[in-house]
């Protein structure tokens, strides 16, 4: 048994051919959450680019943020979007705000009873889903409801 929160079967997320995405998902392996910043303008972004949104400069820095946003919108899924996913419904996809990161937002599952309520605004904790087993080892970022 594993504690995934998905079955196995799913396509595993790898970093684009050009690796920009790369921190990212080494950093989840570490327990991390890296965020790319700009060095000249300070702005937070994500997804991952080699520029920055706001002026332009290339190579934004990855940066750590504590894993704790707020739930900016929700959808409860019910349509298996993929094989893997028919008999495993419901579940939960979170837009999460990161008021630390300059409010930049970031989809997950959020963990827990797929039919539990959930508020706009309401406190979440990022946590990492690791794969080790997996070819390539990867890890995903859920979200649980702060306590």
């Amino acid at each position: 048994m594993n504690d995934f929160y998905l079955p196995e079967g799913l396509p595993i997320p790898v970093p684009e051919p050009d690796g920009v995405s790369a921190p990212f998902w080494n950093g989840l392996r570490s327990e991390r959450l890296l965020v790319q910043r700009c060095p000249a303008c300070r702005t937070w972004q994500f997804g991952p680019e080699w520029i920055c949104h706001a002026c332009r400069r290339f190579d934004p820095v990855w940066e750590e943020v504590e894993p704790r946003g707020r739930i900016f919108s929700w959808e409860r899924i019910w349509h298996p979007s993929h094989p893997a996913l028919v008999g495993h419904r419901p579940y939960l996809v979170v837009l999460v705000e990161l008021p630390e990161a300059g409010n930049i937002r970031m989809l997950g599952n959020l963990l827990g009873d797929p039919s539990q309520e959930v508020a706009i605004g309401a406190s979440v904790v990022g946590v990492a889903e690791h794969h080790p087993d997996s070819t390539p080892a990867y890890s995903l970022l859920n979200w649980t409801l702060a306590t």
